[in-house]
């Protein structure tokens, strides 16, 4: 006698008739502990997911973004990298790298990436809160010049 077929086929499958989707569940759990302000959380949920999914732009500047707030610049370089080398110097990524270089203290580097995603998208609301932002840290650290050590 040969082996019925259960109702609904076969529930056993050959690893190449397996189809493989990578989940978005880190993804979307490292925004949701990123917007609520866990940056240790969500780096931990966007490393998991550039881990699974090596190519996710979305994941790699959310791994970046995460490694900026936990004031990991070494590491966040890098993220922004692999960013970059995936997707382009898109609006998104110039401007988290302004950010990134705002927290710093580098702001002339700072302007260079905000003005870039600027020209790029200039009706960008973030972008150009940013940019204000700048402005006004820039105005509160100047010094006149006799006032040097």
């Amino acid at each position: 006698m040969a082996p019925v077929e259960p109702p609904g086929g076969d529930p056993v499958q050959e690893p190449t008739d397996v189809k493989y989707y990578p989940s978005d569940e880190p993804v979307r759990l490292g925004l949701e502990h990123f917007n609520r302000g866990n940056y240790g959380i969500a780096q931990r949920y966007f490393k998991d997911a550039v881990e699974k999914s090596p190519k996710d732009v979305t994941a790699w500047v959310g791994l970046a973004a995460s490694y900026d707030r936990i004031r990991r610049f070494d590491l966040a370089d890098q993220a922004y990298a692999q960013a970059i080398r995936l997707g382009g110097e898109t609006v998104q990524v110039l401007n988290d790298q302004g950010y990134s270089y705002m927290l710093r203290g580098n702001l002339s580097a700072a302007r260079r990436k905000f003005e870039k995603a600027y020209s790029l998208d200039p009706g960008n609301p973030v972008i150009a809160n940013n940019l204000e932002l700048l402005n006004g840290s820039r105005r509160f650290i100047e010094r006149p010049p006799n006032n040097q050590p």
